[in-house]
């Protein structure tokens, strides 16, 4: 668990050093739970985006891109069940006077529980080396099998309790005799439902008829345009509609840096299909967005999936993939089976016929849904987490030293090559190497440094995942060729200036990505 803290303590800091995530407000002491996203990490964030849209939108003839407004006809989140359901349940300590998410508290307390199976499995496995068969050691190690069950009860009772007896959740908190992580005293409140909505008003009109919400989820956009979408793109059942969008929700206890925030965006595709078949859209969907996220480079011990044990009021099957993070296996991203409730609620409460009428089946009918729902920033957390690693390499003097190396895919990096002359003080080398940067800034995003000594700016850009770095030295003055040095391997190589946009584009480019998809 320490070593877990340490880890995610030098990622926060190093997002905030190297200039890709800085506290909102940060002058007036910060606004709690809101970012700013740095030169690099804006950069970052964009292509992470790119890569999403262009794996549905561009990939996939049947689905078509959206991009609805924040504000909504309120009427649209009385529909949707979110005036009325939208809560989390919340929980005061009296002494602390501190306030949690009382479900929160439950699945921390469960994560303890896996963390000591795991621990036991990872103690055997190193026992029994190459022979050990870890699904047979789970299925018959008494303390496995023990804390097993001891987490699937607590889980079934939160589940049982969320949906209709918060009083028990209280009970369950009690009985596990979970702690403030703050004070640790043990004297807590009931637990009340709390609406995550955020208000205000339109224009000058005052009280409920003014009433706007900041929308809490961009799903809503796209299944009021439903009708207008498929029309206009004349998108025959099944297809898609995929969107990139803020949503805004009033988290009680928002934490962990960027993966809970009040202002974050989500990157969602809402698939409509015929009823009766949404479970097997329902499965393809999850297949392929698994393979998404390995091809990235998420590595497949640090992704999987987890069904939901309470399903939201509008889905028949719902499942997570969850993403190994400094703080544990969290979710990443959502897949939802959300039947037909969105559309027929739209068409209740507005009055107004939403449906497709299938030309195949002469009929007429509300489609069902099947959901993918990714949020942005927990994506760009997950890529920071795995991609953030130390290494030994020689430094200039043939001695080892430590270096910080951001290993993202060369795609989605915020600068794809840096240009560096070797030395800053002489004229010849810094006119040339800005000739080049000059060349072939159009192809890709650049960056010309020549700060410090040519050591130190290979290990800025590596903390950076800077994939390619080009250096200008005195040979390029005779024969205009340069090195070209690879961030992974180290390993470097001699090309003409004329084949450097060539060399690198060909590494860079989001095909490489999508062509394994």
């Amino acid at each position: 668990m320490a070593q877990q803290d340490n880890q995610f303590k030098r990622l926060v800091s190093h997002c905030k050093e190297y200039g890709f995530i800085f506290q909102s407000s940060e002058v007036y002491d910060g606004l709690s739970a809101v970012y700013d996203y740095g030169p690099y990490g804006v950069l970052l964030k964009n292509n992470i985006k790119e890569y999403w849209w262009k794996s549905m939108v561009q990939m996939h003839e049947n689905i078509v891109g959206l991009d609805a407004s924040i504000f909504m006809h309120p009427k649209t989140w009385k529909a949707s069940g979110h005036v009325d359901a939208f809560n989390d349940p919340l929980i005061d300590n009296k002494d602390s006077k501190k306030r949690y998410r009382a479900d929160v508290l439950v699945e921390d307390y469960m994560a303890k529980i896996e963390a000591k199976i795991n621990k036991e499995v990872a103690k055997a496995k190193k026992r029994f080396g190459d022979s050990f068969d870890e699904a047979q050691f789970r299925s018959t190690n008494p303390r496995v099998l023990k804390n097993q069950e001891k987490h699937d009860a607590i889980g079934k009772r939160l589940a049982n309790g969320m949906r209709d007896n918060l009083a028990d959740v209280k009970a369950l908190i009690e009985e596990l005799g979970i702690a403030c992580p703050e004070s640790g005293s043990k004297n807590w409140t009931d637990v009340r439902q709390f609406n995550l909505m955020f208000s205000t008003q339109l224009g000058t009109i005052a009280g409920e008829e003014g009433k706007l919400y900041l929308r809490p989820e961009t799903a809503q956009g796209i299944f009021v345009n439903f009708l207008n979408v498929q029309k206009t793109s004349r998108q025959k059942i099944p297809f898609g509609i995929a969107q990139i969008g803020k949503a805004f929700r009033n988290e009680i206890v928002a934490r962990q840096f960027i993966f809970r925030m009040r202002e974050f965006e989500q990157m969602e595709m809402q698939f409509f299909v015929r009823p009766g078949e949404e479970m097997k859209y329902y499965e393809q969907w999850k297949a392929f967005r698994l393979k998404w996220h390995k091809t990235i480079g998420s590595p497949a011990e640090k992704l999987r999936f987890h069904d939901h044990d309470n399903l939201a009021h509008y889905a028949n099957a719902a499942v997570d993939i969850q993403f190994d993070f400094p703080f544990g296996f969290k979710e990443l991203e959502g897949i939802h089976s959300r039947t037909d409730f969105d559309l027929t609620q739209h068409q209740e409460l507005s009055g107004r016929k939403i449906q497709y009428y299938d030309p195949e089946l002469k009929e007429s009918y509300v489609p069902y849904v099947v959901e993918t729902s990714i949020g942005c920033d927990r994506m760009f957390l997950a890529v920071m987490s795995h991609a953030l690693t130390e290494d030994v390499v020689p430094d200039a003097n043939g001695k080892e030293s430590t270096r910080l190396v951001l290993r993202l895919h060369p795609a989605i990096a915020p600068i794809k090559c840096a240009v560096l002359p070797l030395l800053k003080n002489k004229e010849e080398l810094t006119d040339k190497a800005r000739e080049v940067f000059n060349k072939i800034k159009f192809a890709f995003d650049c960056q010309y440094d020549e700060k410090d000594a040519i050591g130190r700016r290979y290990r800025r850009q590596d903390a950076i995942g800077t994939p390619y770095c080009v250096t200008i030295d005195f040979d390029t003055l005779e024969d205009n060729t340069v090195t070209i040095r690879d961030r992974d391997s180290l390993a470097q190589e001699r090309i003409a200036i004329d084949d450097i946009v060539k060399t690198i584009s060909g590494k860079i480019d989001m095909s490489t990505l999508l062509s394994q998809l």
